[in-house]
């Protein structure tokens, strides 16, 4: 999940896991089934890029609790780069990949379970959403009978749904009586702070978002750790070496703490091991640690491959981990190994043609990487071609072939200019931008 919000936009697969019976053609036509057999509708956001959902649709959703699921509710596989299923992702506020989001038979949005997670926590969850538990009407209606457990819910509901101005608004409804004593609950107050560090992250709010946070690093907050600690060190990026490392510093020994007992473990508490890694490193670079940043990395390689026994196949999620892990790593021919290797794994996908194309381009070889980049674009539609065509102008440019450049935009735009109009204005302006 880790940067996921950026990259959320950019690209699409065929459905990695199947409903039982006919799947409905569309999000709408899921609503009416859902309606006319009264039953919640539950809508799978993903897509071929996003390695959480390859940890879901290969461990998670599968086996007796995902069928018994199925028979209760209408299922939908939502591809983020397709033009109505992104438009649902905008109407429903969803940034992040995987989203599992129910919709009851009345048209109320019963909850949402963000991101991967183990197989027992995602049966337990999406139970509770199912029952209505999760229904944001029913839990204001329990908070403003005074309930502090349905305060906290609803604050993590608006969380779930980044309406971070929108949750303190309805917070500030409250009778005082109830604000007061609310305030006074360890829940209440760290749902408080997480809806305040949304609103500074929307508000590009650096000072806003160290403070918040902060305090909420100093919170029980689980899998969580890794995307708060991200925003912190995003946050203080500008500040100076000192200050950012005083800042910085205390957060070391609870995320040393939080990778041994949650991560490098033989059974992960947290499903998502990537972005734990990633902020590690990130976390180590910028208090200067060089052998603090290289261990992780290493230990996260080394892990992956022990537990891959060289079959790429056998777990795709392990496999893209280790793929970024030799990234971040700069361990460029490892990768180039790897790379070559996951194109032969999944030859029917556009996405690892497309990383290594990209990854060659942006490092200075055109040339190498164009070809990649043009067998991505055979297998690429929607946003996905977008993001190809991005790279294959950039290429084409540098090596001063302007005029097919130009025919890749024309025939992008042909194909995906009314579905995605102003990511193709970016694209035709690139072929004017100075290289």
């Amino acid at each position: 999940m880790k940067r996921l919000l950026v990259a959320v936009l950019f690209l699409l697969v065929a459905p990695a896991h199947a409903a039982h019976g006919s799947s409905p053609a569309s999000i709408d036509a899921a609503l009416a089934q859902g309606k006319r057999e009264n039953k919640p509708v539950l809508i799978d956001f993903q897509a071929v890029w996003c390695y959480s959902c390859y940890f879901m649709a290969s461990h998670v959703l599968n086996g007796k609790e995902w069928d018994d699921l199925n028979r209760k509710v209408v299922f939908y596989e939502a591809d983020a780069d397709k033009p109505a299923d992104k438009a649902w992702m905008t109407k429903l506020n969803v940034h992040f990949l995987p989203t599992y989001l129910a919709i009851g038979p009345d048209g109320e949005e019963l909850g949402r379970i963000l991101a991967e997670r183990p197989r027992d926590a995602f049966y337990r969850e999406i139970g509770g959403v199912l029952s209505g538990d999760a229904r944001l009407s029913k839990q204001k209606a329990d908070a403003a009978k005074g309930s502090l457990a349905a305060v906290a819910d609803v604050l993590d509901t608006y969380q779930l749904r980044y309406a971070g101005k929108e949750g303190m608004g309805w917070f500030d409804t409250l009778p005082p009586m109830v604000r007061n004593v609310s305030d006074k609950d360890k829940r209440v107050a760290l749902a408080k702070q997480r809806l305040l560090l949304l609103q500074a992250k929307d508000a590009k709010d650096d000072k806003g978002i160290v403070d918040a946070a902060t305090k909420v690093l100093a919170g029980n907050i689980g899998c969580e750790r890794p995307y708060v600690l991200d925003d912190l060190i995003g946050a203080t990026g500008s500040q100076a070496a000192d200050a950012r490392r005083s800042l910085l510093a205390p957060q070391k020994a609870p995320y040393d703490t939080y990778l041994a007992t949650q991560v490098f473990t033989a059974q992960p508490a947290c499903a998502d091991q990537r972005s734990a890694v990633l902020t590690a490193a990130d976390l180590y670079a910028a208090l200067g640690d060089t052998a603090g940043e290289t261990a992780v990395l290493r230990k996260a390689i080394d892990l992956s491959r022990e537990k891959l026994h060289g079959d790429l196949k056998s777990d795709r999620n392990l496999a893209d981990n280790l793929r970024v892990y030799l990234v971040r790593a700069r361990a460029t021919d490892e990768l180039d190994t790897l790379e070559k290797e996951l194109i032969a794994a999944w030859p029917d996908d556009y996405v690892y043609n497309y990383r290594r194309g990209r990854r060659l381009v942006e490092g200075g070889k055109a040339a190498e990487g164009l070809p990649y980049l043009e067998a991505a674009a055979k297998k690429a539609y929607g946003a996905n071609r977008l993001t190809v065509a991005t790279y294959q102008v950039k290429a084409l440019r540098a090596l001063s072939r302007d005029a097919d450049a130009k025919k890749v935009v024309a025939a992008v735009t042909a194909a995906e200019g009314k579905a995605f109009p102003e990511q193709v204005k970016k694209l035709q302006e690139s072929l004017t931008t100075a290289t």
